[in-house]
């Protein structure tokens, strides 16, 4: 059994879509971010940097993981299942994992501080992030030209790039003319596993749809990057 710690926000949906997309076994534990959860004792004994999400693995006498990406790899090690075991399979898909972690969420995040919750507008900080934000969406609209899925078969990278990309309107990114990104993350939405896992703890009815996001969605990536 996996004990998974998480709330509502791009990062936790990509480890509960995993886990659902796995059929592994788990137990949701619902982080309060407004009461400062992730902030207390007993959760940085799980994560020491007090962010979701964090999973222990019951089975591997109480295994504690945090930092979203490498929660998503140990499950799909455990699971044998969206990622290659051969090498170069495997270096495709950690590519582009990396790419989110590195570029996608960072970037989508800043943007969000500084177009949804800054107090002031400070204009060029909001151009730059936004359109950072979209160079990285024309680079997966070009890799995805060519390939159904991030790599050669559907895996944790494209779930991980998913959760964020999807709520691409709260960071304030046009993607209208991206047809190819728009092809995948439709295929993806509609994946029963997608609707399950975004429903964790929470389901944040509107961003599912690819619109605005709701208030529960809104207060939590704001308490996500201020906290």
């Amino acid at each position: 059994m996996i004990n998974l710690y998480t709330s509502s926000t791009p990062n936790g949906h990509k480890a509960s879509v995993t886990l659902e997309e796995l059929g592994l076994p788990y137990e949701t534990f619902a982080i309060d971010l407004g009461n400062e959860d992730q902030k207390k004792d007993w959760y940085l004994n799980i994560c020491p940097n007090g962010r979701i999400p964090a999973i222990v693995d019951k089975e591997e006498n109480d295994l504690a993981i945090f930092e979203s990406g490498a929660i998503m790899i140990y499950l799909a090690e455990k699971a044998d299942k969206l990622l290659p075991n051969d090498r170069a399979g495997r270096a495709e898909v950690l590519q582009w994992l990396m790419f989110q972690m590195g570029g996608v969420g960072p970037m989508m995040g800043q943007a969000n501080v500084f177009y949804r919750y800054f107090p002031e507008k400070i204009q060029p900080a909001i151009d730059r992030y936004q359109n950072e934000c979209r160079r990285l969406f024309e680079v997966l609209d070009r890799r995805l030209a060519h390939s159904e899925w991030l790599a050669k078969d559907y895996s944790i990278a494209d779930i991980a790039n998913w959760c964020w990309v999807r709520s691409y309107t709260w960071s304030g990114i046009e993607v209208s003319d991206l047809i190819h990104l728009k092809r995948w993350r439709d295929a993806i939405r509609e994946r029963p596993a997608s609707q399950r896992g975004i429903a964790v703890p929470n389901r944040v009815g509107t961003v599912l749809a690819d619109e605005s996001a709701t208030k529960e969605f809104s207060e939590n990536a704001q308490r996500n990057v201020q906290t």
